[in-house]
């Protein structure tokens, strides 16, 4: 089947999949997935039906925050913001393994809350694809506790054809690179706070603004390990005396490449996730 007639079938789905909804209140990351969602519930139920709700907390970059912000203000989606206040939660900050069902928690409920004083029947939706079920994914079982709908997954939709369809439909955001929250940088077991979490953003900026679109400053106390992809290792070494000197005005004392290079979800070898 060529792609063509690919797209025309998901999409199809898509469209029948959001017209069985009445409203629906999506969770929006400013990521690809959640982007695609929040833009087919306003295409299939127009603005008074659908909103993009953004959680604002320490742990998302502000980045991320502007491009939601930008996203939802060229396709017209109303944009909601909520202060999920997972940060002030001791199960969150103490940083478990399941970090992320504490997380979802907070969002969910904080949605609910804000929808419970809305006129009508709303779906809470994620941007949960399919291959999320081969990742370690502890917010889909705070989504399950919280009947969160995942309308990519549902219809059988994976990572590469979520971007697909977003250039496809002129989504700005279609190859934005993955951006896990700021709160993934940390160990497990070590605690997660505002000053951690702020460090780490301004290191990760830092590089974004030299060109490495793609990178993760894993937070160990006072050490920050610095990940790129292994393609872009030579180009790291290049400014690292520069990087050196910006980390340590960041807080951190002690400065490590890691010569593995990025690998997404790399501390979750500490609980045997690899």
């Amino acid at each position: 089947m060529s792609r063509p007639e690919v797209h025309l079938e998901v999409m199809q789905q898509l469209d029948a999949w959001f017209g069985g909804a009445t409203r629906v209140a999506v969770a929006f990351s400013g990521g690809v997935d959640s982007a695609l969602v929040a833009f087919w519930a306003r295409k299939v139920l127009g603005r008074d039906r659908c909103a993009a709700w953004t959680g604002d907390s320490p742990s998302l970059k502000r980045r991320d925050l502007a491009v939601a912000r930008w996203f939802c203000s060229r396709h017209d989606i109303p944009l909601v913001l909520v202060n999920p206040g997972e940060i002030d939660d001791r199960n969150y900050a103490s940083n478990p393994p399941d970090r992320c069902y504490h997380c979802k928690t907070s969002l969910y409920t904080s949605i609910a809350a804000g929808l419970s004083a809305m006129a009508g029947h709303w779906w809470i939706c994620s941007g949960a694809n399919l291959d999320d079920l081969g990742d370690y994914r502890p917010g889909l079982a705070a989504a399950r506790h919280h009947s969160v709908r995942h309308p990519l997954l549902e219809c059988g939709i994976g990572k590469s054809l979520v971007r697909e369809l977003a250039r496809a439909n002129g989504l700005e955001v279609w190859d934005k690179p993955a951006s896990p929250c700021l709160s993934s940088r940390i160990p497990y077991g070590e605690s997660v706070t505002r000053g951690k979490l702020a460090q780490i953003e301004a290191a990760e900026r830092w590089l974004l603004e030299r060109g490495f679109a793609v990178c993760r400053v894993r937070h160990h106390g006072s050490l920050a390990r610095v990940e790129v992809p292994q393609v872009r290792i030579h180009d790291l070494a290049k400014l690292w005396p520069d990087l050196c000197r910006a980390f340590l005005d960041f807080g951190f004392s002690e400065v490590e490449m890691d010569p593995e290079g990025l690998v997404s979800g790399k501390l979750n070898r500490a609980i045997g996730i690899d």
